[in-house]
Order: C-alpha cells, then structure tokens, then sequence
C-alpha cells in the first residue's frame, strides 16, 4: 500500500472512495456493537450519563461537553447504551474524516491518508475510543482538526482566505476541546512552538503571528470561561481534583521520584498501540524530530514544516508523561492527544519499511487486521473470563434485575427504598442498570472525593431502608455504614450472567432503618 503522492496504483486512483468506506465500514462494526448490546457500559460511561440529569456549566473530574453530548443524543435514542454511545460513533468516524482530508487534500498525499486510517483502525486504543462514550474522543476529534487548521493557517500555498479562515477556525476548536477534557490546554503552547520554528525559518505567512495568538488566547478563554465560574462556586475542587491526580498536590506530591509505576505505564502505551505499530510509531517520531531539529535526511518523505508538526505534537506530550510516570501513577489515556501526530508517524514509517521490502511487511500487516477483527470479536468470542478484558463490561444489567428484585421481595414498602455504594463506579452504573432507572446515592467512606459529593444525599430518607451493593465478593459492609442503619442482613454474594455465562460479581447487603446519618469526609481530592 504505497503512501507518496506520486503512486499511481489502485488505492491511490480509488482513494476517497476507499477512505469513505473504510470510515462507513468501521464505523458500522462499531454500531452492530453497540446496538447489540454486546457491552454494557463501561462504569464511567454511566457516570457521563448520570451527569446528564444534572447539566450543568462544568464538573468535578471534567468539563461539560461529554454530558452534553450524551444529553442530546439521549434525547434521540433513549436513555439507552446506543443513546450513550452514539456520540463515540460519530466522533470515530468524524476523526477519521479529518485525517483522510488533512493528508489527502492538504498534504496531497491520499495513499498516505488511507494507510493512517488503516493503523488507526487496528490500533487498539482507537478501536476502544470509538465504541466508548469518553472524554478522549471529542478531544481527539478536536484535537486533530485543531493540527489540520493550524497546518493550513501557517502555510504560504494557502491562500490568504482559506489561511485566515483556518486561524479563525482555531477558536471553536480549542474551546470545544477544553470543554471535553483539560488536556486541550496544551494545544496553544504547542502551536506557538510550531509556530515560532516556522517564524525562525522565515517560513510563517506575514501577520499569522499575532493573529494566531489571539484565536488561541481566545479559544482558551472561551473554553476555560464556565469552568472557572463553577469552580469558584465550587471551592475550585476540580483543579484540586486535577492537581492530586497529576502529583503536584495532596500525598503523591510527597515523593518527587519512584520506579514501580514506570513499567505499567510504557506497557499501557504498548497495548493502547499494539506492540507493531508502538515500534513504527516511535522510529517515525525519532525520523521526524531528527529531519526538523537535527537537519538529518528525511526518511520519511516529510518536508521540513511536516516533520518539525509532527514530531512537536508528538515529543512533548508522550515524553512528558513517560517521564512523569516516574513520580506518579499516570493514567494510560492521559497522552492520548500525542497519538493524533503517532497514528501518521506509525503510517510513515510503516510506509517506508513497506516501499523498502522489508521482508515481515505483510506479516505486520496481517496482525494489524487480525487485532481489528479480534477486538470487534471479542464480545462474542470463548475466551476464558479472567483473559477477556471485556468481561468487566458484563453483568451491569443483570446486576440491575437483582438488586430491582429484592426490591420488592424483600422489603414492606419499596417506595421507600433507596440505593447506594461506596465507589463511584458502581453508584453510576446502578443509575443506569436499575430498572427506572432511579436516583441512586455514593456514600464517602475511605475514598476521594467526586461529583456526586456535590449533590445532595438521602439525609432526607430517614427510617427508610436500603440495597448496599460492593464490587466483588466481600464478607462485610465497608467501616461507617453499620453507623447508618439500625439492622444490616448478612452478606448475599450475586455472581451475574450475561448471555448465560458467567461474568461479574458482586455483594449486596439489604438495610433496613436508615438512622439519616450520611457521612461527608470533607478535604480528599
């Protein structure tokens, strides 16, 4: 599959029709997926969706864009897990969308377009992203659009309208992407960067300098604009939240350098990639930064301005939290913007090994297109329960019957019954699982803080009984909730089903005589 702009073989003649399929057809599998009901949610899914019957300007762990984006597309589908993920099925084929325009339109390079959208597709954080309604999805889609205007804005074969429209463009871009997820605040410090390296060379259009900086001041402030007004009406425990998470507050701030986090997390990056592609996509970032910084031989068919955007939006991002997993844990989705410039190093340098006849190149291949039917498989497939990674994504609406059924079975009055857990998670899914899907309440015990802190709790249900449900199999309630009930039944281990195997498990604790006590442990982020 050749990628240079100059192959005049059958994908290059078919390309737009190839690169609409490719998107059509995997975007589809995807559907057939979901409309199934082949998964249920994943718990944070359910937390989005909770969100939504609570919308509001921003939230604890993010901002507001995914619950918005779930409330309107509810409102097509239902209240339902096609109606929860319907936003990841559109933003997985608007993501691919933009990459085929950007390489094959902008870059006249339409082999390399479908080669990235064929890496995409078989890499397994991509595959997952489409499926799963997470804040990582409408950031990429952001993210990616954001590099494809930033790339048309600062390039002299533009012509002055289309540069300026591309700049224009720039606002909405980084202000929907601040609203998915914090991280799109990196994307202004990184097109200054490229920016400025274009501006040295005497490469930037005269007068994109400033205008640049002022649609990247202005997407930043129209994005960042309702989340600093909730925060201040909410002590700012969201920027607490993020700090404590990123290590620079709270207890993990306490120790500067540790080594046992390191392996987990170069291995998650391994996995979210698959371990093929994580190899072409590293030599591709090493053969891009060495052509833009070092002036070594391009390899990989970049011009300079290419390679020097590429290896910018790929370097800084995945390195600082290689090196950032040093001091603390780091989550695996969290450099995720980094892969948007990684998917096209990995097709360049998969191009290159490709045209070079290296000799295990349909083999690299081959695995690549197995990973895609493996994962979109994988629902269905035997494979033992503690090897399948889906297998947590089982059990949720069977959970829900149970918990309904004993309900009624088991209590005088189950009007005056309410639910809740410990975990977030499991409080989230719950909501969404439980027949009618009804409020359902996070008790603070042992934990940090989270949204539903914010809201009020069942105080007001005082005398009323309960269903304490805990992941897993436990023999006892979590310490703080005998405090809360006058009688606790003994533990009832549930193992749910799906499609008649088994999948999750699960404990619930029937309570009756709520005292109205509800603790609150104030000051954990």
């Amino acid at each position: 599959m050749a990628a240079g702009p100059r192959s005049d073989n059958f994908f290059v003649r078919n390309a737009d029709l190839l690169a609409l399929l490719i998107i059509l057809v995997s975007v589809g599998v995807r559907w057939v997926i979901v409309a199934t009901g082949q998964l249920n949610l994943v718990q944070d899914e359910a937390q989005y969706w909770d969100w939504t019957r609570h919308l509001q300007w921003s939230y604890y762990s993010k901002g507001p864009l995914i619950a918005w984006i779930i409330a309107f597309f509810t409102r097509i589908f239902g209240n339902t897990e096609l109606g929860v993920r319907a936003g990841a099925l559109l933003g997985s084929g608007l993501l691919q969308a933009v990459i085929y325009l950007w390489l094959a339109k902008l870059w006249k390079r339409p082999g390399l377009g479908l080669l990235t959208l064929f890496v995409a597709n078989t890499a397994p954080m991509f595959l997952a992203s489409g499926v799963l309604m997470t804040t990582d999805n409408p950031l990429l889609v952001c993210w990616t659009a954001a590099m494809f205007c930033l790339d048309a804005g600062t390039r002299e074969d533009v012509g002055p309208r289309a540069r300026g429209a591309a700049v224009l463009a720039l606002v909405p871009l980084v202000a929907i992407g601040i609203l998915a997820k914090y991280m799109m605040l990196v994307f202004p410090v990184l097109a200054l960067a490229y920016a400025w390296w274009l501006k040295g060379r005497g490469e930037l259009p005269e007068g994109t300098w400033p205008r640049l900086v002022l649609a990247l001041l202005a997407g930043t402030v129209v994005g960042m604009l309702p989340i600093l007004v909730w925060n201040a009406q909410h002590h700012f425990v969201g920027f607490k939240h993020v700090g404590t998470l990123a290590g620079v507050e709270g207890n993990t701030a306490k120790r500067l350098l540790r080594f046992d986090r390191f392996p987990d997390y170069l291995g998650s990056q391994v996995g979210l990639m698959s371990p093929w592609w994580f190899v072409f996509m590293l030599v591709g970032g090493v053969a891009a930064a060495r052509q833009a910084f070092w002036g070594k031989k391009g390899l990989l068919g970049l011009s300079m301005r290419q390679a020097a955007l590429l290896a910018i939006f790929f370097w800084p991002a995945w390195g600082f939290f290689i090196l950032w997993s040093f001091h603390t844990k780091i989550q695996p989705n969290w450099s995720a913007v980094s892969y948007a410039a990684g998917f096209l190093l990995t097709a360049l340098a998969f191009a290159r090994y490709w045209q070079g006849q290296g000799r295990l190149r349909k083999l690299w291949a081959v695995m690549a297109a197995l990973v895609f039917v493996l994962v979109a498989s994988a629902p269905v497939l035997p494979i033992p329960r503690h090897l399948n990674p889906a297998n947590r994504l089982k059990g949720w609406d069977d959970l829900g019957e149970e918990v309904a059924r004993l309900e009624k079975a088991d209590f005088p009055d189950p009007s005056r019954v309410f639910i809740f857990s410990e975990q977030y998670d499991m409080t989230a899914a719950l909501a969404f699982y439980v027949p009618g899907q009804p409020r359902v309440y996070n008790a603070w015990l042992s934990r940090r803080m989270n949204q539903y802190d914010l809201w009020p709790g069942p105080e007001d249900k005082k005398g009323w009984d309960a269903v304490y449900v805990r992941k897993d199999f436990k023999d006892g309630v979590e310490p703080g909730v005998e405090r809360m009930f006058e009688h606790i039944s003994p533990p009832i281990h549930y193992q749910t089903t799906f499609d008649g195997e088994p999948a999750r498990k699960f404990t619930i604790f029937l309570c009756r005589g709520f005292t109205g006590y509800w603790p609150r442990e104030y000051g954990d982020f």
